[in-house]
C-alpha cells in the first residue's frame, strides 16, 4: 500500500467526505469582510480597504520573486496566482482567523471564505495549486486540508503533475540538491535517537550524510499531546514535510505532528 493511498484512507475515513466541510472555517473567529483588490501570488491577496495583505494560512503556493533579488520563480507560480485570481478577484471574502494573527512579514493570517460560502484554501488545495503548510501556532483545519491535498495528489492535478513538486525519496543522493526548498520526503525510518537536546529520526545508517528529521526537546510536548510515539516510528514508512536544510546531510526541522504522516501498514 502506498503512503499516499494510506493518507487518503486515513483522512477520508476520519472525515467522511470533502463535501462535509465545504466551509469549515465557519468554526473559527470571524474577521473583516472586504473585496479582493489584488492577488499577489497563489497564497496572498490584498483587500480594497487598504488593510494589511492577507496570507492564506495553512497553504503554500508556488512562489514568485516579488522583488526578491536572485530568487527563482517556482514552476507553475503564475498558474497558481491565476487560479487564485479566478476564485477571488473582485469578490467579497470574509476572514476567518486562526491562532496567530500575523506572520513575520506583518501579513494577516486567515482562512478566506468567499461570499457564496466557498472555502478558498480548500479549493486551491483541491485543484492542486497549493500544498498544506502548517506552523505550531496555526494548525487548525489541517486534517481537512490534508484530505483535499491528498485527493489532488492522487489525481495528479496542478503542481502534483510537475516533477519539481514530486515527493522525494529519503535515500536519494540528490536530496542535497534541494536544500533551501520546501519538500515532502518519504522513507522508512531506520532509527529514532533521543539526545539531551533533540530527537533524531534517521532514514539511514550514516547521520553525517543520510536524510534526518530533527525535533527539538522544547517541541516534544506537541507530539505527546497528539499521542504520536516517536520511538514507534522505527521501521515505519512515513512522510516528512518542511524546509530542507543541510546539517550533516539533508535535514528537516520538525516542530509539530502535522509535519509527519504515517503509512497505515508496516
Amino acid at each position: 500500500m502506498t503512503i499516499l493511498r494510506s493518507i487518503l484512507i486515513f483522512c477520508t475515513t476520519a472525515l467522511v467526505a470533502s463535501a462535509t466541510f465545504a466551509a469549515p472555517p465557519d468554526s473559527l473567529p470571524q474577521g473583516a469582510t472586504g473585496l479582493v483588490a489584488t492577488v499577489i501570488d497563489g497564497d496572498t491577496v490584498r483587500l480594497k480597504d487598504g488593510s494589511a495583505d492577507i496570507r492564506l494560512v495553512g497553504t503554500q503556493a508556488p512562489k514568485l520573486p516579488l522583488g526578491r533579488k536572485g530568487f527563482k520563480t517556482w514552476p507553475l507560480a503564475e498558474d497558481s496566482k491565476n487560479a487564485l485570481s479566478a476564485l477571488v478577484q473582485d469578490r467579497a471574502v470574509t476572514l476567518r482567523l486562526g491562532t496567530a494573527p500575523l506572520d513575520r512579514n506583518g501579513r494577516t493570517l486567515a482562512h478566506l471564505v468567499r461570499d457564496d460560502g466557498l472555502w478558498v484554501q480548500g479549493e486551491m488545495l483541491r485543484i492542486g495549486f497549493a500544498h498544506v503548510y502548517t506552523f505550531p501556532d496555526n494548525r487548525k483545519l489541517a486534517a481537512e486540508m490534508f484530505v483535499l491535498e491528498a485527493q489532488a495528489r492522487a489525481a495528479q492535478r496542478g503542481i502534483w503533475a510537475h516533477p519539481f513538486y514530486a515527493v522525494r525519496d529519503a535515500t536519494s543522493p540528490k536530496l542535497m540538491d534541494d536544500v533551501g526548498t520546501f519538500q515532502i520526503v518519504s522513507g522508512t525510518v531506520r532509527s529514532v535517537a533521543p539526545t539531551k537536546d533533540r530527537t533524531y529520526i534517521n532514514f539511514g545508517d550514516d547521520f553525517r550524510s543520510d536524510f534526518t528529521a530533527s525535533i527539538e526537546k522544547r517541541d516534544l510536548a506537541r507530539f505527546k499531546d497528539a499521542k504520536l510515539n516517536l520511538s514507534a516510528l522505527k521501521d515505519r514508512l512515513i512522510e516528512v514535510r518542511g524546509w530542507l536544510t543541510a546539517r550533516n546531510g539533508p535535514m528537516i526541522e520538525v516542530t509539530h505532528p502535522e509535519q509527519i504522516f504515517l503509512s497505515a501498514s508496516k
